[in-house]
């Protein structure tokens, strides 16, 4: 999972290339800074005697010394020692400052890399998120998908993406002082790099338990979320039966056991370093022992080896960024698999590679032999419908009742593509809904339901809905024809009034308007109406129902009603039970029948 995310570092390569140049200067120069101090040390404190001519510069260590030396001793001549020693820290300080510049340059341009990757996991995700089918949030948590996009993606942007500049200054720095410690005594170095298998395997462990804790720790964070995002959606129920201190132990108990996986992250993340640097200074302390006994053999020079210790020290540094980086990319590792969970979810409403473009309807809506279950992959499915067969002629309202759980959302869901029905098919002019594109399928159908989806806009941009070409008339004209203009201008702003977050500064009849509005602004061939008035009080649905006969005269309408007075004038009316028709006919018709639908009907007049 971490090499997918390093994948997004594809559209910043210009970035990323000056960055590992600027990184590269920076420690360039560093070096550069510390070379002048074997000079410094042999002029200070006289411990060898300068070559008797100037000598040619080279590159190896022992032409680079004695160069540099000739040159000191050559101006200590003629300046003195302090003006000398002022030489020497004068180019100490320019190395190190040009070490800082290159280094904040790597900095400035890691910055855009940073966010950038993150922000095109969001983009990937959240696109991701729309288009999956609606089956595909049944089983999931609002609140664990929510934990996903923003913890998860904060802890990939600090875990991974904040790793890079270890990632990337540190092994160039490793290498750099690795190559800079061979240069000056091989031999020395080899017995260092006989503790790094020991070092490499430590760190290795706590890496593996590093992610696995964080796999866990994320998990219960997603629970955490659903737990609040269930409290804020029924906080009026909590209230109303008076349960807030259930579901605050309730809370308190997934906290309290997501704040324990967190601290064994926390305790195995920080382990890391405090490890790495016990077994960098040891490998200083043997690097001491060994190297003072070469010079004290003859076999290296003091100053050298002064130099040697020193590069050593600055190695321990990176090499700690490193640990530190791997476990974070360990740690983050576990939130991008989470990410990509979502990216890589099946889509299952797949269309086909050349589908067929509706640009219109012409004669009827056909279900034939339709069966559906929500999980027909298991071995005993349940089918919520079965072998439904029925025809919606062009023009004609066909109405849907029968007690709750007789399929009808259901039936009408797989209209437009929400779910694939399992067996049999349903055609639009002849045509399998499955053989269409799915945005030209989605047009030719409006949907009101009960649940009122709005937004917290303005009550123009939710009529609109995504449509900025629409003008403020013909927005004024479909609120008219749902009877809710009038309301609308006594708003504070009118038509630019925020309604707030799910429309929830409207009653409920001034909300199911507002979402008749956006249908009859959209203008559907097919027309689907799930449950529109059930939930508004006698004035409301009053004044709701008169906008929806304006929808509806002229229209292919599939209406989904408890309330049965409602649909009394459907051209037709299904009658369903345990996922099959059971009835068909007239308002008329089925009360001479004397079956479900009189039995319907006798309730709800028994019940007025």
């Amino acid at each position: 999972m971490i090499w997918r995310v390093f994948k997004y570092l594809k559209y910043f390569k210009v970035e990323l290339f000056l960055n590992i140049f600027f990184n590269l200067l920076s420690v360039v120069f560093n070096l550069f800074s510390f070379v002048l101090i074997i000079p410094f040390v042999e002029l200070l404190f006289g411990l060898s005697v300068p070559p008797a001519e100037a000598p040619a510069f080279a590159l190896s260590q022992d032409g680079l010394t004695d160069w540099l030396m000739w040159q000191l001793y050559h101006y200590k001549e003629l300046w003195g020692v302090w003006k000398c020693i002022f030489i020497v820290s004068g180019g100490y300080l320019a190395g190190n400052l040009l070490s800082n510049a290159t280094r904040y340059m790597g900095s400035h341009f890691l910055s855009p890399i940073r966010n950038g990757v993150v922000c095109r996991m969001r983009d990937d995700f959240y696109h991701k998120v729309t288009i999956l089918p609606v089956s595909y949030f049944n089983s999931r948590r609002k609140g664990d998908i929510l934990s996903r996009l923003s913890n998860d993606l904060f802890d990939v942007e600090w875990s991974i993406v904040c790793s890079l500049e270890m990632l990337i200054k540190a092994p160039i720095n490793i290498l750099l002082f690795a190559a800079t410690l061979v240069y000056i005594s091989p031999r020395l170095f080899l017995y260092f790099l006989l503790v790094l298998p020991v070092a490499v395997f430590l760190i290795a462990r706590i890496g593996t338990s590093l992610k696995r804790n964080s796999v866990k720790g994320q998990t219960k964070l997603g629970n955490l979320f659903s737990v609040l995002e269930e409290s804020l959606a029924g906080v009026r129920v909590i209230k109303a039966f008076g349960k807030e201190e259930r579901f605050i132990s309730r809370f308190e108990h997934v906290n309290e056991d997501y704040s324990r996986s967190m601290v064994k992250v926390a305790r195995r993340r920080e382990l890391g370093s405090p490890l790495s640097e016990v077994l960098g200074t040891l490998g200083l302390v043997a690097i001491l022992i060994i190297g003072g006994s070469f010079v004290v053999n003859g076999e290296l020079a003091s100053s050298v080896f002064i130099f040697f210790v020193i590069i050593f020290a600055r190695l321990i540094p990176p090499v700690q960024q490193v640990v530190k980086g791997y476990n974070n990319l360990q740690k983050g590792s576990a939130s991008a698999a989470r990410i990509f969970e979502v990216i890589d979810a099946d889509e299952q409403i797949v269309e086909k590679p050349s589908p067929v473009v509706l640009t219109e309807f012409r004669s009827c809506v056909e279900y034939r032999d339709v069966s559906f279950s929500y999980q027909p992959d298991n071995a005993d499915p349940v089918y919520v419908l079965n072998h439904i067969n029925l025809t919606i002629p062009k023009g004609k309202v066909i109405a849907l009742v029968g007690p709750s759980g007789a399929g009808k959302t259901t039936l009408a869901d797989l209209l437009p593509r929400f779910y694939d029905c399992v067996s049999g098919q349903i055609l639009i002019d002849g045509v399998p809904v499955k053989d269409c594109q799915i945005d030209s399928l989605r047009a030719l159908t409006g949907i009101v339901s009960q649940d009122c989806i709005l937004f917290n806009d303005t009550v123009a941009n939710n009529i609109a809905f995504g449509r900025p070409d629409i003008s403020m008339e013909a927005i004024r004209q479909a609120a008219r024809v749902a009877n809710a203009d009038e309301f609308i201008s006594q708003m504070p702003e009118g038509y630019y009034t925020c309604i707030g977050d799910r429309g929830l500064n409207l009653s409920g009849g001034q909300r199911q308007r507002l979402s008749i509005a956006r249908a009859v602004l959209k203008n559907p061939a097919i027309l689907i109406l799930d449950e529109a008035t059930s939930a508004l009080d006698t004035e409301s649905e009053h004044a709701v129902q008169q906008a929806l006969e304006e929808l509806l005269k002229g229209r292919t309408s599939l209406v989904i009603a408890h309330r049965l007075s409602t649909i009394q004038n459907a051209d037709e009316i299904i009658v369903m039970e345990k996922g099959e028709i059971v009835e068909r006919g007239s308002h008329t018709e089925l009360l001479q029948h004397h079956g479900l639908y009189k039995k319907l009907v006798d309730m709800q007049s028994f019940s007025n």
